[in-house]
């Protein structure tokens, strides 16, 4: 029972490595996806971290809650060389989001700032008033300099 509780943990152990993998390579699909203009790629990989992040968030919980059940019961720790590798890629996962969430704020305010170009930008020419303002005489376009 002991042995197969142990390898029990590590296929999780081994499925929550895999989570953390591929929840990096979504992190940084979705920077290149900021870096390229790509919004499609960009929404397909969030839509993917979201789904990741549930799965990881379930399987915690499942190695919690079987962490609590087998307390009473002296079973052998999760294998060292997955821990290790385990605890390599969460380090790894620490610092893609760190670079993320550093794109997405300076991406935020780029945008803004596009925004706020665009929002000031009505689509149409407007000529200014003034010395160099086009005027309507007989039939043709005349400047105020001709005038």
């Amino acid at each position: 029972m002991i042995a197969a509780e142990a390898a029990t943990r590590n296929e999780r152990a081994g499925e929550h490595l895999q989570l953390l993998r591929s929840l990096s390579s979504e992190l940084e699909r979705a920077m290149h996806a900021i870096a390229g203009n790509n919004l499609r790629e960009l929404e397909e990989s969030v839509s993917n971290q979201q789904a990741l992040s549930l799965q990881l968030g379930r399987l915690a919980d499942e190695l919690r809650d079987s962490a609590l059940a087998q307390e009473a019961v002296a079973a052998d720790p999760i294998e060292p060389e997955l821990m290790r590798e385990i605890r390599d890629a969460a380090g790894e996962l620490n610092r893609l989001n760190l670079r993320y969430s550093i794109l997405l704020k300076y991406s935020s305010r780029s945008v803004a700032l596009m925004a706020a170009l665009f929002s000031s930008f009505t689509g149409q020419f407007q000529e200014a008033s003034g010395a160099g303002l086009k005027q309507a005489c007989s039939g043709r376009m005349v400047s105020s300099w001709e005038a």
